[in-house]
């Protein structure tokens, strides 16, 4: 069976890595991207399954990524994850499958992406 491919947007090198490990232990294949115009050309040339997508990033921000992701192709599911509870209640966010808020504890995000690739 061919693993699942989850792509990681975040411009934080130290949150790449942490979801990096994580997910590749779980058995999935990740490819990452830092910013909003890099996951985007992922998104194109090497299709995800899953796409993990930060809010907060320089030049173009995750809800933006997100509507231009889900006009290519509406199939993926995409998780939003932030370290702010505030985008949760804004109305651009709820195009996302899920807003998972950044945590040191993985359980909830780990879940996330088990329910929406199963």
């Amino acid at each position: 069976m061919e693993k699942k491919r989850i792509l990681l947007v975040d411009d934080e090198e130290s949150i790449q890595l942490l979801y990096r490990e994580e997910f590749e232990d779980e058995g999935y294949t990740i490819d990452s991207a830092f910013n909003g115009v890099e996951a985007l050309v992922q998104f194109r040339e090497n299709p995800p399954d899953l796409v993990i997508l930060d809010i907060n990033m320089p030049g173009m921000n995750g809800i933006e990524v997100l509507h231009q992701m889900k006009e290519l192709r509406t199939d993926v599911p995409i998780i939003l994850s932030s370290a702010y509870h505030e985008y949760k209640q804004d109305f651009g966010t709820w195009a996302s499958e899920a807003y998972v808020v950044k945590s040191v504890n993985m359980d909830e995000l780990k879940a996330t992406v088990r329910k929406h690739l199963a």
